[in-house]
């Protein structure tokens, strides 16, 4: 935790510098089902990553809601796998190398998993970050509820009217309080 600020240092400056040396070093991380735009719970979602360097390995990162970044795996050019902790497998990821495309599979996509995927390389001792890849479930909002036929209407109508009505007699009630008080306080200076 107290080594995220510094990693997220590391993904801007990869970002400003993959940037600014244009499009032929450019990475790009995204669903391998290019139809796909949210994840569902439970689902296997499968991410890929083409590095414009194929001479180096890649790690995937996942950065969460709260912009805390989580190093998922490195794949070796070689395909050769390291999860955290130095371990070559894990419960939750899948990854591997096929041709030039280094993938990662999330095995059943959970809450935990929501976040922005990147594939990272050290290439001439510079860390390049991809193009990020937002992975989060859909929003769900609730409708608005629909009032059908005309006795709701009514209904609705006169309750916004009560209301209406409850605000403009308090209002009155106010001022009407504001002037007996201003023109009682008069009345004493001129008894005075």
């Amino acid at each position: 935790m107290a080594g995220s600020p510094a990693l997220l240092l590391l993904l801007s400056l990869g970002l400003c510098c993959t940037g600014a040396q244009g499009q032929r070093n450019r990475m790009e991380a995204r669903f391998l089902n290019r139809n796909l735009k949210h994840p569902q719970q439970g689902q296997r979602l499968e991410l890929e990553c083409w590095p414009y360097n194929r001479e180096s390995g890649v790690s995937w990162v996942r950065q969460d809601k709260d912009g805390k970044l989580h190093v998922i795996v490195y794949i070796s050019v070689l395909s050769r796998t390291t999860y955290p902790e130095s371990k070559t497998t894990s419960l939750r990821y899948e990854a591997s190398l096929t041709g030039y495309t280094y993938r990662l599979v999330v095995k059943s996509f959970t809450a935990q998993d929501e976040g922005t995927y990147f594939c990272t390389s050290n290439i001439n001792q510079v860390l390049h970050f991809s193009s990020g890849q937002p992975a989060f479930f859909p929003v769900t909002t609730t409708a608005a509820p629909t009032w059908g036929g005309t006795s709701n209407e009514t209904t609705l109508n006169s309750i916004c009217n009560i209301f209406l009505w409850v605000r403009v007699a308090g209002t009155s009630l106010l001022l009407l309080t504001a002037f007996t008080i201003t023109i009682t306080h008069c009345q004493n200076l001129d008894v005075k």
